[in-house]
């Protein structure tokens, strides 16, 4: 076994995988204060990523609180159904949205009204949906986070000929020098996509829930994949042209959450903006051109990494389209229909009469208690 592992790890640190063939690991060691990327401190990473949990329990409970409160963003509690271990078992094994003809079997089979199985199956659908105050919590946290990965990022790379010259990124590769505010860029970056992944079980599940994992795994790939490489000066490039415009997508999410509508639509313009100036324009036209045809002016010999390397980023560039589309629709419906809700949320279903409404109204059926309605919140959760 111990012979396999060691021939496996030869093979995928076969130097003409990753690095181009005028050059050895050897050479990529440091020497005379000259420090290069070493796939080995990616390990470091996954401390960082709970460093990163622990930071971000901090904003949410003691930022996030009571900036939702002061913008008006209470926490509601939801009210429960009454136990029914039939309507329980129902609602887990079958279905979460009966039919009319499943309700009033439900009802006979309970000896209820319809208008109460009714009311509990909408209770007990609301209850699995995170409140508002929670949604405000995880914006705020990812607003964070990337509003200040963009304005680190904007200041590691100001002054870098890389950052106005694409063909600069290429210049002496692969012998390139690791900068140390490169170091922490990248590690901070991918701890915080393993933390994203860590608490995809607890986080809200939205219906991209896969596309969420797909990116998350494809930007931790990519991101190590560069770094092993030492495709440094590129990487930080994509990562600050992702980040710019996700903050303003956050911010968006955390007015809307607290109704203040023409902000958010504000901001929600302003991302739009921002997302097609990085995302569909910059990030093909810029960036794929300088890693798919660039590194033949400077190496004669294309090594597999390039490959794996661009087949990420084009993979990146899939997912930028597949948001592309939602923000087209959210668009559409805001400038044409003045309606700005994002076609994958979930919404809460609320009770137009309260149980002792209920009981009034119903107070002849079998001691009925409970009427039911149905009123709609417009919600933006789009993401990335």
């Amino acid at each position: 076994m111990a012979y396999v592992l060691k021939t496996l790890n030869s093979w995928f640190w076969w130097e003409s995988l990753w690095i181009p063939a005028n050059c050895t690991w050897a050479d990529l060691e440091d020497h005379d204060g000259i420090v290069f990327p070493k796939p080995y401190q990616l390990y470091a990473t996954i401390p960082y990523a709970f460093v990163m949990l622990m930071v971000r329990f901090l904003i949410e409970r003691y930022i996030a609180i009571p900036l939702a409160k002061a913008l008006g963003i209470k926490n509601v509690t939801r009210v429960k159904p009454q136990p029914n271990a039939v309507l329980e078992n129902y609602f887990r094994k079958c279905t979460k949205h009966p039919s009319q003809s499943e309700i009033q079997g439900l009802a006979k089979k309970c000896n209820w009204t319809v208008r109460l199985v009714e009311k509990w199956f909408r209770r007990r659908r609301n209850l699995e949906l995170p409140t508002m105050l929670r949604k405000f919590q995880e914006a705020c946290w990812r607003f964070s986070f990337y509003l200040t990965s963009s304005i680190a990022g904007f200041i590691f790379l100001y002054d870098k000929p890389w950052f106005y010259d694409i063909w600069q990124v290429w210049v002496g590769y692969p012998f390139q020098p690791l900068l140390s505010s490169q170091y922490w860029y990248y590690m901070v970056e991918i701890s915080f996509y393993w933390s994203l992944l860590f608490t995809l079980g607890t986080d809200i599940k939205r219906k991209d829930f896969m596309a969420h994992v797909v990116h998350h795994l494809a930007a931790i790939v990519l991101m190590a994949c560069s770094w092993c490489g030492n495709y440094v000066r590129i990487g930080t490039l994509v990562m600050i042209v992702h980040d710019t415009a996700d903050f303003w997508l956050e911010s968006a999410k955390m007015f809307n959450y607290a109704r203040w509508e023409k902000t958010c639509n504000v901001l929600f313009v302003i991302f739009s903006i921002v997302f097609f100036i990085t995302r569909i324009i910059l990030f093909p036209f810029w960036i794929l051109p300088g890693t798919l045809y660039l590194p033949s002016y400077y190496s004669s010999t294309i090594v597999i990494a390039y490959f794996i390397f661009n087949g990420q980023l084009l993979i990146l560039q899939g997912l930028h389209l597949y948001w592309g589309y939602f923000v087209l629709k959210i668009l559409n419906k805001f400038l044409f229909l003045k309606d700005l809700k994002d076609d994958r949320s979930d919404e809460e279903e609320e009770d137009s009469l309260t149980d002792n409404e209920e009981c009034m109204k119903n107070g002849s059926k079998n001691g009925s208690k409970n009427g039911c309605g149905l009123s709609r919140h417009q919600l933006l959760n789009n993401n990335h």
